[in-house]
């Protein structure tokens, strides 16, 4: 039996993640849209809803403030996206898809669906929910560790 400390968790994550990324990224290239995996994560929770704060699509992206931000901005730049004010708080910004963001999202999702269905071949719903509960543990164990 091998030891807990020789189960090298990072290292499984760090290639499932890099392979994932890298095959977005070519995907991506195919449809000739220029975007990253990190900015379609983006677009994709603003198809769903439109209209959320940064803090909101930083805590679905797990990412910081300055790190959403730059994603956000180069959204903005690609006119995908745009900050409007909040009505009462002008400090806070609501993001919105454009017509441009709406546009690419849909030329993106049917590929990436076929993406992801691919990317579970072999797997059954039942792989998923064990997948999908191992990972939301190892999460909340690193997130909790001292």
């Amino acid at each position: 039996m091998v030891t807990t400390s020789k189960k090298k968790v990072g290292i499984l994550l760090e290639q499932a993640n890099r392979v994932s990324k890298l095959t977005f990224i070519r995907v991506f290239k195919k449809l000739e849209v220029d975007i990253t995996p990190e900015q379609w994560v983006i677009l994709d929770a603003l198809y769903s809803e439109d209209g959320l704060t940064q803090t909101e699509l930083g805590e679905i992206a797990y990412k910081n403030k300055p790190t959403i931000s730059r994603i956000i901005d180069n959204t903005c730049l690609k006119k995908y996206t745009k900050r409007k004010t909040c009505a009462g708080d002008r400090r806070k910004f609501r993001i919105h898809l454009t017509a441009k963001g709406i546009k690419l999202v849909e030329k993106c999702t049917p590929e990436i669906n076929k993406l992801r269905d691919y990317s579970w071949n072999g797997l059954s719903n039942a792989d998923y929910t064990q997948f999908k509960r191992i990972t939301e543990q190892i999460f909340e164990n690193f997130n909790d560790y001292k």
